[in-house]
């Protein structure tokens, strides 16, 4: 198996993990405020991760970073992450917000990244950019039910889009020498730190919902944080970042199949027309130019 298809492999592993969240974080919602919830289950990763900095590297060619690169890289990668979210959440208290609109805006970074790697150098072969059409027509049929109209919560999930963006080209340019679980248990527990701060001074923090939603936390804290974004920066040191946010955006798909699932919430014809757009779209990116060229031919 070649490093690209196993970074792939890791990054759509990555997606069913965060996609089988949102049942977790729906239910979570019910016992503790959004910024308490966020701080909880960023330390959680933390803590699920920080053995790993008592784990010294096996020999080899490339020797581990010293931690004031861990430093360096990780907690600009946590601040990131935290303002992803923050605007994420804020943009949701919109009165006229829907979760149909948020998710669809928010995925929104699929087309941002390869508009952004274009400032930095990054070249985008044209198979990428009709995936990222499909993917775009596939999200439409997934999330968007309500009509559309610009408020200024979708101004600020464009914001969070944006951010989750930045993240991830960060991810691609600076965590390539650096070890995956560390520098991941570094940018949540900044994330952590951040999200605590807020609870305490913007919010009345009650902490004593967590204990009635320990399973959620578990989940979100362990494998959607610890597994799942490590997982992720594993896979972006062997995936282009345009690949990379096409195959993580099916995350949308993953929450749709696992309410179908798990749920048993009922998903359209419409619905089953976009999950099928956005595997095709992820299919496509991963084809070879030049196969593709011989087979026009």
């Amino acid at each position: 198996m070649n490093k690209q298809l196993r970074g792939s492999l890791c990054l759509l592993l990555t997606a069913l993990i965060w996609g089988l969240a949102f049942p977790f974080q729906s239910r979570a919602t019910e016992h503790v405020s959004a910024f308490v919830f966020t701080a909880a289950r960023s330390l959680i990763t933390f803590a699920a991760l920080s053995p790993f900095f008592f784990v010294r590297r096996r020999a080899t060619a490339v020797p581990d970073a010293p931690m004031a690169s861990y430093i360096k890289i990780g907690l600009p990668l946590g601040a990131i992450l935290f303002l992803a979210t923050v605007l994420q959440q804020l943009g949701l208290m919109d009165p006229n917000a829907s979760s149909a609109k948020s998710g669809f805006i928010t995925s929104l970074y699929i087309v941002i990244v390869p508009l952004l790697g274009l400032f930095i150098g990054r070249k985008v072969s044209l198979n990428v950019w009709i995936s990222v059409l499909f993917s775009l027509a596939g999200l439409c049929l997934l999330c968007l039910k309500e009509t559309l109209g610009v408020t200024p919560g979708d101004l600020l999930t464009l914001g969070c889009a944006l951010t989750f963006s930045l993240h991830i080209l960060a991810v691609d340019r600076f965590a390539a020498n650096l070890d995956s679980a560390k520098l991941c248990a570094l940018q949540f527990g900044a994330s952590g730190i951040f999200s605590l701060i807020i609870a305490l001074a913007f919010e009345r923090a009650d902490f004593s919902g967590l204990r009635d939603c320990w399973l959620e936390l578990l989940y979100v804290g362990v494998l959607s944080g610890a597994v799942g974004y490590t997982l992720q920066i594993v896979g972006q040191k062997h995936t282009n970042p345009t690949l990379a946010s096409l195959l993580m955006c099916l995350e949308s798909v993953f929450a749709a199949l696992g309410g179908w699932m798990i749920l048993r919430e009922p998903l359209s014809p419409k619905e089953l027309l976009g999950c099928a757009l956005m595997l095709a779209a992820c299919v496509l990116a991963q084809l070879p130019q030049k196969k593709r060229q011989r087979l026009r031919a």
